[in-house]
């Protein structure tokens, strides 16, 4: 009996020093923050913490406002997004959760004290057990080392929505900004068609020109009146998008301020050498995959373990009745007589085989969408420069060469007017391929688990 009050306190030990594991002040978010932060190039949060009072609150409040005092570069409303965008802080506080079920499993249970009362024939009987979960003290090192994995996965895909919300922020600046480009310069047409519009009306009534040109006139004007429509609406909805991933709401929804048009191409694009295993390499989510396999491979071993005992209890026993203590200790173990185990140990298999297939399947897009993005990527600023180099100059060659011509009495005023509706035509399809470009940038960066490097241009 002695060994056996030793164990007790033994166990008891172990468990006032289990207790001794605990939270940090913030849940695991400078981890995750220290993931994230070198691939978006902007910070997640405020003085390295998440809002939990009212002086965070007005903090971050002071922070996104003197963002929103200049028209919104792109860096800056990612910035704005990582701090503000409600979805993503409750992604945040996940880290919270998982931290708190890692320390919970480093603590072992607590042990059970039963105290009895009987009498009878005059005698009075006294019964006391301590039990202690035994199978709860050896399965604790492996169930830490399980809950850690999962809490280094959860780190691993918190930053990786940062990431994401990040990319989908910087598409949606491109998006909104191309957007009202695309708005002002279909103003600017609409203006010019009017005025051609009034044009072909006074010359109709001086006998210039015949219906059908001026129907021609009216229709164009016309068109480009539903062209200006269509794009401010287009607009509208690409700000609110931009609006909604910023957790913006009230007078700063309204207030905040774009450019007036994107950056202009860089001198050449980013040559990249093996895109496939950068995206292996650096993707976040590629990494909480191979985590969740090796969390599952691990919980199998665990459920190997306790296959065939599911209920060990060791407990000491001390009874007094009728004045005589006696002492002893009692062992409860659940028989393996109906069930072995075996349908747990199968399922544990079929759902390691299940994430790894998943991981294969994972690493298989990562590598696609990195050849993809970066065959896009390549092409969009073919395209880009094309509009830039070749198409928009002779256009305007044309059209310089149009207004001569029309002014030596050598045109008409619908070849004229003709010649500047290609014009427009140009110049959109350029803002349109510009617009291209830089979201095929954003989406190589999403494919590839982070900015990419520094290049001589410009960045949006």
């Amino acid at each position: 009996m002695t060994s056996l009050y030793k164990f007790a306190s033994g166990a008891g030990l172990l468990l006032l020093l289990s207790g001794c594991a605990s939270l940090s002040g913030d849940g695991g978010f400078s981890a995750a923050a220290g993931l994230s932060e070198p691939r978006t190039g902007a910070r997640a949060s405020v003085e390295g913490r998440l809002p939990r009072n009212e002086d965070d609150t007005r903090a971050l409040a002071a922070v996104i406002d003197k963002k929103l005092e200049q028209p919104l570069a792109a860096d800056d409303a990612v910035q704005v997004a990582l701090l503000n965008n409600r979805g993503l802080q409750a992604s945040y506080w996940s880290l919270g959760v998982a931290e708190a079920d890692l320390v919970q499993a480093g603590r072992l249970q607590n042990p059970v004290f039963d105290f009895k009362r009987s009498h009878g024939g005059g005698e009075v009987g006294y019964e006391r057990t301590l039990t202690f979960n035994l199978i709860g003290l050896i399965t604790a090192p492996m169930a830490s080392r399980i809950e850690g994995r999962r809490f280094e996965q959860t780190k691993l895909l918190v930053a990786n929505d940062a990431l994401r919300v990040a990319a989908d922020t910087r598409r949606a600046w491109v998006g909104a900004v191309a957007a009202t480009q695309i708005a002002s310069y279909a103003a600017q047409v609409e203006a010019s068609a009017q005025a051609s519009a009034e044009l072909a009306e006074r010359m109709r009534k001086a006998g210039n020109w015949s219906a059908l040109d001026q129907a021609r006139e009216q229709a164009y004007h016309a068109q480009t009146v539903a062209d200006l429509t269509h794009a401010r609406k287009a607009a509208v909805a690409a700000r609110e998008k931009l609006t909604r991933l910023l957790g913006l709401g009230g007078a700063q929804a309204i207030q905040y301020r774009l450019p007036e048009r994107l950056p202009e191409l860089p001198d050449a694009p980013r040559e990249l050498a093996d895109v496939e295993q950068t995206a292996i390499n650096e993707r976040l989510d590629i990494q909480a995959a191979k985590l969740d396999t090796e969390q599952t491979a691990s919980t199998l071993g665990l459920t190997r373990t306790t296959r065939f005992i599911n209920v060990l209890d060791l407990g000491a026993v001390r009874n007094t009745e009728g004045g005589t203590a006696t002492r002893g200790y009692e062992i409860s173990l659940e028989v393996p007589l109906f069930d072995w185990g075996s349908a747990r140990v199968a399922r544990a298999e079929s759902v390691y085989m299940q994430s790894l297939n998943r991981l294969a399947q994972a690493a298989v897009d990562a590598r696609s969408e990195a050849r993809e993005s970066y065959a896009d990527y390549h092409a969009s600023y073919e395209l880009a420069r094309h509009y830039r180099d070749h198409v928009v100059p002779l256009r305007k060659q044309i059209s310089d060469q149009t207004l001569l011509r029309y002014n030596g009495m050598l045109m008409s005023v619908f070849e004229l007017l003709a010649d500047a509706r290609e014009q427009a035509t140009a110049v959109s399809g350029y803002i349109g391929a510009l617009k291209d470009y830089w979201t095929a940038q954003a989406n190589l960066e999403a494919a590839l688990g982070g900015r990419l490097p520094t290049n001589k241009g410009v960045q949006p």
